[in-house]
């Protein structure tokens, strides 16, 4: 997409929480170390449940509402009634290439390949591996929360390392991903700003128009339609 934005639609899971939790239909919480995500309210009713160095929050979510939140944001969706949202990502690729943590519990989180094997979808079951993750990660995050709220700022601490102690070796792939990416959408923004200042207008003789077809998915937080575009290059 323009700038190095992903988009899809979202349809957020209706799956309740399992018993001995709070009960609440929802999706997956988890939290982004490099991108900034947007909710842009499509439908229905819900709320985010969100949790930063700060403490904890709901931001109520009804239609035609607009909220984004930072890098380090714990977030957990939650669906009261028919939620729907088109999700803006920023930096397209990143996202895919694993910039997401679960809120999975501290002995989840201090073992990659337990952590890998609890977030990989089996490809015989993808509801139900998607709900059992759902699952797994609300026991963690029922006790980060907790933390959060009490005002022991040390929760999301311990928590962000144990993310980036899971992702680390895959930073320099991710640096990759960018420069060819979102980096490069940057640059040639850049590039055209300076041709149009020489009077160069070179580049407005190439406009084209793209399409995205739509495909199913079982995501974090709900059913998504992703996008790609009619030549196979995937735009989110």
């Amino acid at each position: 997409m323009p700038g190095g934005i992903a988009l899809s639609r979202l349809r957020v899971y209706d799956w309740p929480a399992p018993p001995g939790s709070d009960g609440l239909c929802g999706g997956t919480p988890h939290m982004h170390l490099v991108c900034t995500e947007a909710y842009a309210v499509a439908g229905g009713t819900g709320a985010v449940q969100v949790v930063t160095s700060e403490g904890a929050a709901t931001v109520p979510l009804a239609e035609g509402d607009l909220v984004w939140f930072t890098p380090g944001t714990v977030h957990r969706l939650v669906n009261e009634g028919s939620l729907r949202i088109l999700v803006l990502m920023q930096n397209a690729g990143l996202p895919e290439a694993g910039d997401a943590v679960f809120t999975f519990p501290p002995e989840v989180l201090a073992d990659p390949d337990a952590y890998r094997s609890a977030a990989e979808l089996d490809t015989t079951d993808r509801e139900g591996s998607a709900r059992r993750r759902r699952d797994l990660a609300l026991d963690g995050y029922a006790a980060l929360r907790e933390r959060a709220a009490g005002g022991d700022r040390s929760a999301m601490a311990d928590f962000h390392t144990a993310a980036l102690r899971l992702v680390r070796p895959r930073l320099g792939d991710w640096r990759r991903t960018f420069d060819t990416g979102p980096a490069a959408e940057v640059a040639r923004t850049a590039a055209h700003l300076a041709a149009l200042a020489e009077g160069d207008t070179a580049h407005l003789r190439s406009a084209t128009v793209h399409r995205g077809d739509p495909g199913d998915a079982w995501g974090m937080c709900g059913r998504l339609d992703t996008f790609t575009s009619r030549d196979g290059a995937r735009v989110i």
